[in-house]
């Protein structure tokens, strides 16, 4: 975990022994578990090192407060970014949701085996809780590492955010026309492009982008769309 330590202090965390033996023993539960399910293609240590853990505590690198936030991460998967950011800023309040409810009840043994508080999985459908008052622009941020369409991605995340937060997708690759044909979905969602952060993982060459998308205004009640819909006819 030394790897992890210091390529985290490149990104001016500070990762305790403490923190250090929970992300080995998430580590070690990852690979364990996707053994008998498909969790993640990335198995070899050093490579979710530097492709799930460190990538996922760069949400740093967008100058958001990260003390005692209300953080959904959609699309959550194996968990990333989530946990890792959970076990780096122990403080933040995070809601895991994720539509296979197998994956979520390895999250939930993940989140019980490192005495994680402040932390839940839910399972569900992205559209459906967007609709429920307890969930509907409830948090300071939305985080997601989804491999979607911008457009359809923030369709399901900006509903989530409260007026003045942030949803924060995580890119890879030359975003610039992605990003173009999102900006008119993203003002109808009711979220502002106040900047695209490009960076690489440290020592890898790995080029990563992080959007830091503002909630300017309330998302119209008919969104999102149903189940299909945004994919197949996206806001464009």
């Amino acid at each position: 975990m030394e790897q992890l330590k210091e390529k985290a202090a490149v990104f001016g965390i500070d990762l305790n022994d403490f923190q250090l033996n929970q992300f080995r023993h998430y580590y070690e539960m990852l690979v364990e578990k996707n053994k008998v399910m498909n969790l993640t293609a990335i198995t070899e240590r050093a490579e979710v090192i530097d492709k799930h853990f460190v990538d996922s505590l760069a949400l740093v690198k967008t100058g958001v407060d990260l003390t005692d936030q209300k953080i959904l991460d959609l699309g959550t998967g194996a968990g990333f970014p989530g946990i890792p950011l959970k076990i780096a800023f122990p403080n933040l309040r995070i809601t895991l949701l994720d539509s296979l409810n197998k994956r979520v009840r390895f999250l939930n043994e993940v989140i019980d085996a490192l005495e994680l508080k402040d932390i839940n999985a839910i399972h569900g459908r992205a559209e459906d809780f967007a609709k429920q008052k307890e969930y509907r622009e409830q948090f300071d941020y939305v985080v997601s590492r989804a491999v979607a369409n911008l457009s359809v991605l923030s369709e399901y995340c900006v509903p989530y955010v409260k007026e003045k937060g942030y949803f924060l997708p995580y890119k890879s690759g030359n975003i610039k026309e992605e990003l173009d044909q999102s900006k008119k979905a993203i003002q109808v969602f009711g979220g502002l492009v106040e900047d695209i952060i490009s960076f690489e993982i440290p020592d890898t060459g790995l080029s990563r982008t992080i959007l830091k998308i503002r909630k300017e205004k309330l998302t119209p009640k008919r969104f999102p769309r149903k189940a299909g819909l945004p994919a197949k006819e996206p806001i464009c």
